[in-house]
């Protein structure tokens, strides 16, 4: 069992650290869900450190209230059987819980078997290798919401749990015309900031104090939030869901 100051200290010591190319696309980790049958998107490609452990370690465990999460597997093809090649294969940013930390001031949300959904630009992001499997370590607050399922697709977007402060929204409609009757082109349609909300976390946790701050919004809530709030994610069924932090909600309406 190792730690992860540990895993941080061994690949300084050793030099153990692989350069792998990961693609991740403009958006964060909501744009990365595995979209069914959707054709890859225009994407750029940044270096990303993987540590890859000693042989003999098979489990870490994580310190202070972080998570580790078995990484969801690349999609190496559509389900139209085309294969995809490396460079157009989406870095998946969910995964399962495989173990838990323990925070000083309170009982962390996320339990062992929890499928969740992260955010790749957390600050604490670390990314570890075990046999050839890929694991992340981050804080809980690195979490955006828990998935119902394990491989989880946009379509399960609607049935996210939000975690901390954030809050599940189903977007409005963009107008497709304007008053006057003059039909409006992708480009030309106005994005959306309002919505309703479908579903709400428990609160920001105090990590100091380990209080949890009273969410303000419920469920049903018309609200405006921030423009560039979030990230927008269209199903295909043709909602489009957003999941964001309540402070970035700016209304009721």
């Amino acid at each position: 069992v190792g730690t992860v100051e540990k895993v941080e200290r061994r690949a300084r010591q050793t030099g153990k650290v692989t350069r792998r190319e990961s693609t991740m696309s403009v958006n964060n980790a909501v744009g990365l869900l595995r979209v069914p049958g959707a054709a890859p998107r225009r994407q750029r490609v940044v270096t990303k450190a993987v540590t890859e452990l000693a042989p003999h370690v098979s489990k870490v465990k994580p310190v202070g209230p972080r998570v580790v999460v078995k990484v969801a597997e690349l999609e190496k093809k559509t389900l139209g059987g085309i294969l995809l090649p490396n460079s157009s294969q989406k870095k998946p940013t969910s995964g399962d819980v495989v173990a838990v930390g323990t925070a000083k001031h309170h009982d962390l949300t996320l339990k062992e078997g929890n499928t969740v959904l992260y955010s790749k630009f957390g600050l604490g992001v670390v990314d570890v290798s075990m046999a050839g499997t890929e694991y992340a370590i981050l804080f809980e607050r690195d979490c955006i919401g828990i998935m119902p399922r394990s491989n989880a697709s946009v379509d399960d977007i609607k049935d996210i749990k939000p975690l901390g402060d954030r809050v599940l929204i189903q977007v409005d409609a963009a107008e497709e015309e304007t008053a006057g009757g003059v039909l409006l082109t992708d480009d030309g349609q106005e994005k959306p900031t309002t919505g309703v909300v479908m579903a709400i976390g428990p609160g920001k946790v105090n990590e100091e104090t380990g209080e949890v701050s009273e969410m303000k919004l419920k469920v049903g809530d018309k609200v405006s939030f921030f423009k560039w709030a979030g990230d927008a994610v269209d199903t295909p069924a043709g909602d489009t869901f957003n999941i964001v932090n309540e402070s970035d909600v700016l209304c009721k309406l």
